[in-house]
C-alpha cells in the first residue's frame, strides 16, 4: 500500500511539473488547438511555402530544430512529408518505429515522451487510441503533433483544405472554403471526424453518407454542431450526400487495426464506392479527394481516381506544404 501511494504521488507531481514547464511552442492534437482564423493562416502560409519551394528559394526558418517522429502505425505520406518538411526548414527528423525501439518491449509512452522531450524540439506521434496522443502531450515538455490517431487525422484534412482553396480560389481562404459544399462517403472514421471539426470551426456545409453503425464520433459531432457555424448532416444514401456538391471525399472502409473486420465492412459498405455513376450527381466542377492508400474498386474506382475530377495527387503533395506551415506554427 505504501509503495502504491508513493507512486501515485510521484506521478501527480511529475504531471503537474510537466504542465508548468512546457517549453515554447504549441500542441496540435486537433483543429480545436488552433485559435480562430488559425486554420486559414496555416493554409496561407502553406501556399507561401509551396511557392518558395517551386521557385527553388531556400526557406530554412527552423534551422537546427529536431522533430522526433514516433510511429506506432505504418506510414508513407506522414513520414515522408514530415521528414522532408523538417529538412527543408533547416532542421532534422528522427524516426522511431515500434520495431527497434523500446516501445515494442512495452516501455510506457510517458517515459518515451519525457526522454524525447529532452532531445527534440517537438514530437510527432502516429498511433492508435487518441488517449495516447493526449498522454504524449501531457508528459512531453515540447510541442506534440497528432500525425494520426483512431479518432482524428487533422494533418491530412489541413492538406485537403489547402487543396480545396487551390481549386476554388485562394485569395480569401475562409470565403473560398465556405463557398463550396462538401460530401464524405464511407466510414465515420478519423478522417470524417476531422472534417466534422473543420466544418464546425470554419462554417462549412458538410454531408456525410455512412452506413448504420458506422457513424462518426458522437462527441466530435456534438462539439462541432455546438458552434452553430456550419451545417453538418448524416445521411444513408451516397447519392443524396454528393448531390450538387463540389468536394467529394472518401477513405478505405477498413482502416489500420480493423483488418479483422474487412469482410463485414465490405458488405456493410456495398453501394458506397465512388464511381462514375455517383460522380454524375455531383457538381460539374467537383473534385474527388482520397487520403491514400486507396483500395481501388472498393471505396473508389480506378476510373475516378485517375480521372479529371481527381485531386488526389495534388492533395498528397500538399501534405508537405501543410506540414511545413504546421511545424513553423508549433515550433519556436
Amino acid at each position: 500500500m505504501k509503495a502504491t501511494t508513493t507512486t501515485t504521488t510521484t506521478t501527480t507531481t511529475t504531471t503537474t511539473a510537466t504542465a508548468t514547464t512546457k517549453k515554447k511552442g504549441r500542441d496540435f492534437l486537433s483543429f480545436w488547438d488552433v485559435p480562430d482564423g488559425g486554420i486559414e493562416a496555416l493554409i496561407r502560409r502553406a501556399e507561401d511555402l509551396r511557392g518558395l519551394r517551386a521557385a527553388g528559394t531556400p526557406h530554412a526558418t527552423r534551422s537546427g530544430r529536431v522533430l522526433g517522429m514516433v510511429f506506432e502505425k505504418a506510414s508513407t505520406r506522414t513520414r515522408a512529408s514530415f521528414e522532408i518538411a523538417m529538412y527543408e526548414l533547416g532542421g532534422h527528423a528522427l524516426y522511431l518505429g515500434m520495431q527497434g525501439s523500446q516501445l515494442e518491449r512495452g516501455e510506457p509512452l510517458r517515459d518515451t515522451a519525457r526522454v524525447l522531450g529532452g532531445y527534440c524540439h517537438a514530437i510527432m506521434l502516429r498511433t492508435f487510441g487518441h488517449d495516447r496522443a493526449e498522454e504524449m502531450a501531457r508528459y512531453a515538455v515540447v510541442p506534440v503533433i497528432n500525425g494520426l490517431t483512431d479518432l482524428l487525422h487533422p494533418c491530412q484534412v489541413l492538406a485537403d483544405l489547402q487543396t480545396v482553396a487551390q481549386r476554388f480560389g485562394a485569395e480569401d481562404i475562409g470565403a473560398s472554403l465556405r463557398r463550396v459544399k462538401y460530401a464524405w462517403i464511407g466510414d465515420g472514421n478519423n478522417m470524417a471526424n476531422s472534417w466534422i471539426e473543420a466544418a464546425g470551426i470554419l462554417g462549412l456545409d458538410l454531408a456525410l453518407a455512412c452506413p448504420a453503425g458506422y457513424e462518426p464520433d458522437a462527441a466530435v459531432m456534438a462539439r462541432a454542431r455546438a458552434t452553430e457555424r456550419g451545417r453538418i448532416t448524416i445521411v444513408r444514401d451516397p447519392a443524396e450526400a454528393v448531390a450538387g456538391r463540389q468536394v467529394i471525399s472518401t477513405d478505405v472502409f477498413a482502416s489500420m487495426g480493423q483488418e479483422a473486420e474487412a469482410d463485414a465492412r465490405r458488405k456493410a459498405f456495398a453501394g458506397f464506392c465512388i464511381d462514375g455513376a455517383l460522380m454524375r450527381g455531383a457538381a460539374s466542377d467537383a473534385i474527388v479527394l482520397h487520403c491514400l492508400p486507396a483500395h481501388r474498386g472498393e471505396e473508389i474506382t480506378d476510373e475516378v481516381i485517375e480521372g479529371p475530377a481527381s485531386a488526389v495527387w495534388q492533395q498528397a503533395e500538399n501534405r508537405l506544404h501543410a506540414q511545413k506551415a504546421l511545424l513553423e506554427w508549433a515550433l519556436w
